[in-house]
């Protein structure tokens, strides 16, 4: 169990540097796919033909060109380069794998950290923090007593309700299902099923990661409805409809690696040492 203690950060947005910093209190950490100037004191770039028994990819891991999503970097990072670092053996954690690391990776354990629980539900304060300091910046009124509409209660869903209720805005959930209607009300918001969507709500924020907002659905919006969605590829909203219909709709991907870096990449590092640890490498 000592080789995955031998970590590799391999691209990413400055959130991956600020994971491989917390790591590296607690193991062997080395950095690739960043320009130099922007590794911190104390990480060294990883050299010559060292292995290392675990290498952390970002989320997403591959751009769509097969390389190492790297935008930190002003060369490029091959996933074959990668390949050639791991040890026999060798884990890997990513924030989403897909068919391109099973290939890429043959024999090796890929482990999407991503999906873990416990980092989804630290993930979503910094989400909705960062939604909300979009929808200041994007709107040219106070988010007090304004009509807000957020699709699904979900994790991120619940922490949006929550700060948006601070700022005095007039929550409304917009649900499918008794137990969504539940939760809305446990949290003090009220709630509408999504047939009864209107003009109403100047802001709307999605988090269902499905189409939602097609065409129709986008028609019956006011012209100066702002849509923000914080769903994941492929998304929740016709982004096309949209401009096409004279609605501002902003796609917000990776909110917290922009917005809270620290944070985020904090998050990332206490979820890789908790797999390492069940892993027997280190403790909790």
């Amino acid at each position: 169990m000592k080789d995955i203690m031998e970590i590799l950060i391999a691209g990413g947005d400055m959130r991956q540097l600020f994971c491989a910093e917390r790591l590296a209190d607690k193991y062997g950490v080395s950095v690739i796919g960043f320009d130099p100037d922007l590794i911190p004191e104390g990480l060294s770039p990883a050299a010559g033909s060292k292995r290392f028994g675990s290498i952390v990819l970002p989320m997403p891991p591959l751009d769509e060109n097969g390389l190492v999503n790297a935008p930190c970097y002003s060369g490029s990072l091959g996933i074959e380069e990668l390949a050639e670092k791991l040890a026999p053996d060798g884990l890997i954690l990513a924030g989403k794998a897909d068919t391109r690391l099973a290939e890429a990776f043959t024999g090796s354990d890929i482990i999407t950290y991503m999906d873990r629980e416990d980092l989804q539900l630290r993930n979503a304060v910094p989400t909705a923090e960062g939604a909300v300091q979009l929808a200041l910046e994007e709107l040219p009124v106070t988010l007090s007593g304004l009509p807000v509409l957020i699709v699904g209660m979900g994790r991120i869903g619940i922490a949006l309700a929550e700060i948006l209720k601070g700022f005095g805005a007039e929550v409304t959930a917009a649900v499918r299902s008794r137990s969504s209607a539940a939760k809305a009300h446990l949290h003090g918001v009220k709630y509408t099923y999504m047939e009864g969507f209107s003009d109403r709500y100047a802001l709307v924020f999605n988090t269902a990661p499905e189409m939602v907002f097609d065409r129709t659905m986008l028609e019956k919006s006011g012209r100066d409805t702002l849509f923000i969605d914080l769903a994941s590829r492929p998304g929740g909203i016709d982004f096309e409809a949209a401009a096409e219909l004279g609605r501002k709709a902003v796609w917000a991907l990776g909110i917290p690696g922009k917005t809270a870096p620290v944070t985020a990449g904090e998050i990332v590092a206490d979820t890789i040492a908790g797999i390492l640890a069940e892993r027997g490498a280190g403790d909790e």
